[in-house]
């Protein structure tokens, strides 16, 4: 029989993951150093492995550890959200913490929205919005089990209850001092150019840069970056090209450093959604949340 898992060994775990040193596990947890040595000792005896092994003056993550800190989050959070549940859910006084995936871009138009609605309602509940990667993205079933939900464009994710949230038009951004491209922009600047994409990947792509290769356009991509607000940072002062939501692109001309331009072909329009595990459907606590993003959320032209 295997021994019982042991909780407070695993918060430890968790701790010596994330700070990779004894000393600063030990802090972050508020315990003695030798209370987290004796809890390494034990995890090294558990998993027959060293965990952290001296490299010079630092610690370094053994290849089983590094294969742990995903299992170790998902199980610390899936505990949280056992012990946070409860029959009957009261905003004004429940301190739960409600967790989500997303984007820079979906947090900054939705999620900040949300938040700001419920303060005074809801003064001790808080949002934790996590960015999203591209493992993520490419398993949402499992991924949702462990999290509230996850704000996600339409096209990644299926056979899952959600909430049409947002629309949005996707524009073309270039430095304002770049004199290569005139008042509007043409197919064959986006041949010449080189690109800033967000995201790169299989499963993590934006629909309108995907769009590029079916009007045989084949990008040249100096950069490729996981997130929307960081664009202006790495288009400023270059040639580079970027493509952004104009929602977001309205607020990065606020700086003046940056020109917005249509781009030369029907994008698809951007449509994104709230998306949760139907494990989820009858919580009292995610049904009120739920409520909060239709109510607060939603930023669809013409509603």
């Amino acid at each position: 029989m295997s021994p019982r898992p042991d909780m407070n060994l695993l918060v430890v775990l968790d701790a010596l993951l994330a700070e990779r040193s004894v000393t600063r596990a030990a802090q972050s947890l508020g315990l003695s150093q030798p209370a987290v040595s004796a809890s390494l000792a034990r995890l090294r005896i558990h998993f027959d492995d060293q965990i952290l092994t001296r490299d010079g003056n630092t610690y370094r993550l053994t290849p089983l550890a590094i294969r742990l800190i995903d299992q170790t989050s998902s199980a610390l959070e899936a505990t949280r959200m056992v012990f946070s549940t409860a029959a009957l859910f009261d905003p004004a006084t429940s301190p739960r913490e409600f967790s989500l995936y997303g984007s820079d871009y979906s947090f900054a138009i939705v999620g900040s929205r949300v938040s700001l609605a419920v303060r005074e309602t809801a003064p001790h509940v808080r949002f934790r919005f996590n960015l999203h990667n591209p493992a993520i993205v490419e398993d949402p079933m499992n991924t949702l089990r462990n999290v509230d939900g996850m704000l996600l464009p339409r096209g990644f994710a299926s056979d899952l209850p959600s909430m049409d949230l947002y629309e949005d038009d996707w524009l073309a951004v270039v430095w304002a001092g770049n004199e290569s491209v005139g008042e509007a922009l043409t197919l064959e600047d986006l041949h010449r150019l080189p690109w800033v994409f967000t995201y790169k990947t299989r499963s993590a792509f934006t629909a309108a840069s995907r769009q590029l290769e079916t009007i045989g356009i084949e990008p040249r991509v100096d950069v490729v970056v996981e997130g929307f607000l960081a664009l202006p940072y790495f288009i400023v002062g270059t040639d580079r090209i970027g493509i952004v939501q104009k929602r977001l692109a309205d607020r990065m001309l606020a700086g003046g450093d940056l020109r917005v331009l249509p781009l030369p072909f029907d994008a698809l329009r951007l449509s994104g959604a709230l998306w949760w595990h139907p494990m989820h459907n009858d919580d009292p606590g995610h049904q009120w949340m739920r409520q909060q993003f239709r109510k607060h959320g939603r930023v669809i032209d013409g509603e």
